[in-house]
């Protein structure tokens, strides 16, 4: 028994065929190269989903079923994306037209919703029965899983905590609001921190700077950590702030879900314990249950970017 996950990105298109035991037989991937019309991103996802069936050496009457992963708002009932902002997309039915391409059953369910769930089938929350799985990139993703169910609320656009605000009239967000966690605790929100001490700085005398070649341009989410690794207060000064922001939304998360695991996922997770230890002791000081015995584990988490393509092909578990 063969399923076939899709994660479809505002960057790549990649689908891999996972066996029972939720490893990846095979995957094959394409540029999404959007905008474009719906029916050419189709085609392409079609093609690879095909593609990886090649690979593994199976045809489609082996695959059982198709989950996809979209970033935005999807309704798995209708199969309709009702609105994803990086795809150009809204009341687009990707299942039906997927379904006439593949002629297999299709489900979609939004991106960090399959990477969590993913995680919790063979990643860093399996064996948990509650958990969270949070993912740092451009924006600052979320899924829960409650009683091993995605929960998505009642209009499937639930677990958007990226836009809960932690600073009241703060920085304005993407989505239009401001002081949403997202603006403090995204990769794009560390790159902004580090950028803006820098200017502050005399930038003759910047180490981040010159870790950037002179060229601000080329600041990104590893510049900070990088000069504080050398020793530069600067860097370590937007470390810790960073770091003060992003616990602050995994301190409400805790609190509202009280989760068995809390995992983190995303390019800046990639810092492992310079990261993981000091969100640790915040968290710790800062939780409102902090005296109960049992408590969430913070932790990376393990599937990188299968974490979706997993979760994504065993959607049928659930619809």
């Amino acid at each position: 028994m063969y399923k076939l996950g899709i994660d479809l990105g505002g960057t790549n298109i990649v689908a891999g065929v996972v066996d029972k035991d939720f490893n990846i037989v095979a995957k094959a991937d394409c540029p999404t190269n959007v905008p474009r019309p719906e029916s050419e991103v189709c085609d392409s996802m079609a093609e690879v989903a095909k593609a990886a069936v090649k690979r593994a050496k199976l045809k489609m009457d082996d695959i059982e079923s198709i989950g996809i992963g979209v970033p935005g708002a999807v309704n798995p009932e209708t199969g309709i994306i009702e609105y994803s902002a990086n795809l150009f997309f809204h009341n687009w039915n990707v299942v039906e037209m997927m379904e006439e391409r593949l002629g297999k059953k299709v489900i979609i369910e939004n991106d960090a919703n399959a990477a969590a769930y993913g995680e919790y089938l063979a990643g860093s929350a399996k064996g948990a029965r509650n958990a969270i799985a949070i993912t740092i990139g451009t924006g600052v993703g979320a899924g829960i899983i409650i009683d091993g169910k995605i929960y998505s609320g009642s209009n499937y656009a639930g677990a958007e905590m990226g836009h809960m605000v932690i600073i009241k009239d703060g920085k304005e967000c993407a989505c239009g609001r401001k002081g949403c966690w997202e603006a403090y605790a995204s990769a794009t929100g560390l790159i902004n921190l580090t950028k803006e001490t820098i200017l502050k700085d005399k930038l003759d005398y910047s180490y981040m700077l010159k870790l950037c070649d002179g060229d601000i341009n080329k600041v990104n989410g590893r510049t900070a950590f990088d000069a504080m690794r050398d020793g530069d207060a600067n860097g370590k000064a937007v470390v810790d702030e960073y770091i003060r922001y992003l616990a602050c939304g995994l301190v409400n998360a805790i609190n509202i879900f009280q989760p068995d695991v809390l995992c983190i996922g995303g390019g800046v997770s990639n810092e492992g314990e310079t990261l993981l230890a000091p969100l640790r002791a915040h968290i710790e000081a800062e939780r409102y249950t902090k005296h109960n015995p049992k408590q969430t584990v913070i932790c990376k988490a393990m599937l990188g970017n299968d974490a979706g393509i997993i979760g994504a092909a065993f959607l049928d578990n659930i619809y």
